[in-house]
Order: C-alpha cells, then structure tokens, then sequence
C-alpha cells in the first residue's frame, strides 16, 4: 500500500478553482501532521498550507485567503482547496506527512511524501 496518494491536480485560468485530495493509508489523520508543499522549476519546495493531528492549520503568507486545508476524517483524506488561482500558484504539489502531531515548516521534516501532483494555471 503506498501511504499517501494525491489527486485532483490539472489546468486551470487564472481565477480558477481546484482541489487536492490526499488520501492516507496506514495511520489516521488525526495522529499525524499532513502538509502540502510544493515546488516550481528553479524554485525551492515550500509548505503551502498543513494541518496537525489536533487539527490547528497554517497557510503560507502567499496563498492565505485564497487556499484552505482540511481533513475528513472517516475518509482519512486531507483536501487542499485552491481558489482565485494565480500563475504564480504552478507548481507541482505534494501531500506530506510527518511522525507525530505538530507540524514543522521544513520539508526534510516530513517522513512520507506523495508522488505528486501538477498544478498549472494559466493567465
């Protein structure tokens, strides 16, 4: 079983919506902290947004307002909800999960990582 599996990435204009799911296998949600990162070509991965088994969330000064994180539990599934989308959001996205609870800004932190998933946005 792979552990984390994204989908929900495409094309989209600019202004557009779209959303992530990232179902987890092997582990509730609510034990550990699942993060979304992403990384564009020349770029340095970063934490989009994440959530913390005790369900307090972060988000990123350049999609807050615009992105939200959340979980539903029964499915064991994290969704990343993406809105009024910008060029600047392309990237390729990865759902994440790190050993324990709380959430740390650095990807090396993190211990299981999905395979990914493309985001382009068009203007």
């Amino acid at each position: 079983q792979v552990p984390l599996v994204e989908s929900g990435g495409g094309s989209v204009q600019g202004g557009g919506s779209l959303r992530l799911s990232c179902a987890v296998s092997d582990y509730s949600v609510t034990t550990r902290c699942l993060a979304w990162f992403r990384q564009a070509p020349g770029k340095e991965r970063e934490r989009v947004a994440s959530i913390s088994g005790s369900g307090t969330s972060y988000y990123a000064d350049s999609v807050k307002g615009r992105f939200a994180i959340s979980r539903n539990n029964a499915k064991n599934t994290v969704y990343l909800d993406m809105n009024n989308l910008k060029p600047e959001d392309t990237a390729m996205y990865y759902c994440a999960a790190r050993t324990g609870w709380r959430c740390r800004p650095l990807g090396s932190e993190y211990h299981v990582w999905g395979q990914g998933t493309q985001i382009t946005v068009s203007s």
